[in-house]
């Protein structure tokens, strides 16, 4: 649940500078955003994803829909909101540095009516996975499952309650402190309520705190990279996929990881993503 846009994505070798004329590598248009790709990640595991988001009545709407609808996920929860223009983002990403540029039109935080088909997919999911703008729907719910994606800051956001809380490193060391380890932040969100804890370390790997004992790290897992573009929201994704197949927390972080640097060998967020088959006894098994 939250942010789905569409993106034009273009590979240069270097970025480009003032009043200049770039020829790109590459060109691509493809749904983005942190939930819709997400579920977009699940799906392709094998999971049953539905998306729930605010998208306008326009053609970059329909582009965003027919997209996920293409992968099997059901929108009957989608908002088109006629008084506002669809997410969109153009990105340039730098074969140099291995980094992204991103200019966004972002979309409001997600508000949904009481009663209806976002209700009944709320109610009716294992999991509920939001990101910064899917939070603000659900934090009044009770007795949900919520997987939070805490890539980007949520206004209010607390760890309480929350199933499996998914911040970065980084954002863990902005909240408790720049001065403590992994073991001690990932500590720390358990100790303000979270139940589970998987922290994102970008080459460094992840961190892995099951609610009991201590903080284990899972190494990365090496590729070639294209574009790191979408890699947090696909780790997401595969981590729900891999727990809901019934894996270990440890080893589900660890199939999100190998599906997450797959991912990067595509320009976009989406095209490479691998399509597997999670068993609790199989933990990577590549069907196509």
């Amino acid at each position: 649940m939250g942010c789905a846009t569409l993106d034009s994505i273009a590979l240069v070798s270097e970025y480009p500078t003032a009043d200049s004329r770039t020829i790109a590598e590459d060109f691509v248009t493809a749904g983005g955003g942190p939930a819709a790709t997400a579920a977009v990640a699940a799906a392709r595991l094998g999971a049953r994803a539905a998306f729930a988001g605010i998208v306008g009545d326009d053609e970059e709407g329909d582009r965003v829909i027919s997209g996920l609808n293409a992968e099997g996920i059901d929108t009957t929860a989608v908002v088109r909101d006629k008084s506002v223009r669809t997410g969109a983002s153009v990105i340039v990403v730098s074969r140099e540095s291995q980094s992204r540029a991103i200019v966004t039109r972002p979309l409001p935080p997600v508000r949904f009516p009481a009663t209806g088909a976002f209700r009944d997919a709320v109610e009716a999911a294992a999991w509920v996975h939001v990101d910064h703008l899917g939070w603000g729907a659900v934090s009044g719910f009770k007795g949900l499952n919520i997987s939070v994606d805490a890539g980007n800051p949520i206004p209010g956001f607390h760890p309480a309650e929350v199933s499996l809380y998914v911040p970065t490193i980084e954002q863990l060391s902005s909240r408790y402190g720049a001065d403590l380890d992994e073991v001690v932040l990932l500590q720390r969100a358990i100790d303000e309520g979270a139940s589970c804890v998987v922290a994102t370390a970008g080459s460094q790997g992840s961190w892995v705190h099951r609610g009991t004992g201590s903080a284990v790290h899972v190494p990365p897992t090496t590729a070639t990279i294209v574009s790191t573009l979408g890699a947090g929201d696909v780790y997401h994704g595969a981590l729900l996929a891999a727990v809901s197949a019934g894996l270990d927390l440890v080893e589900a972080a660890a199939v999100a990881g190998q599906v997450a640097t797959t991912s990067c060998e595509g320009l976009d967020g989406r095209s490479m993503i691998p399509r597997l088959t999670l068993t609790a006894s199989s933990t990577f098994t590549q069907s196509v």
